[in-house]
């Protein structure tokens, strides 16, 4: 990655942990008690990987077969990792030991 790709990186995730810091104080909440989840959907592993060194702490896939690949590749080496949205029954097993959490809603 371009030292500006990562500056883009960098800047994005500051302007999000911004709104949501005047968010929470507005609702009267502890912003430290928020988790930033980054849907790290139709992303590289590469732009993962900067993400998570960029501060990300917490990411969610939403297809097993693309957390499976980038999981491979050590994407999210040093962030959680959740499963966000519609899961197969059929695809659980591949998701144990490798995710913290399973967000989902289904029938």
């Amino acid at each position: 990655m371009t030292e500006e790709q990562i500056f883009t990186i960098k800047s994005n995730i500051a302007d999000i942990r911004s709104r949501m810091e005047l968010a929470a104080q507005k609702a009267g909440r502890d912003p430290k008690d928020i988790t930033l989840l980054a849907a790290t959907k139709m992303n590289s592993a590469e732009r993962v990987q900067a993400a998570v060194r960029c501060g990300i702490r917490c990411c969610g896939e939403n297809k097993v077969q693309e957390l499976l690949d980038k999981y491979a590749q050590n994407a999210y080496e040093g962030a959680d990792l959740q499963f966000i949205g519609t899961l197969q029954t059929n695809k659980v097993k591949y998701l144990i030991g490798k995710v913290s959490l399973l967000q989902s809603v289904g029938s």
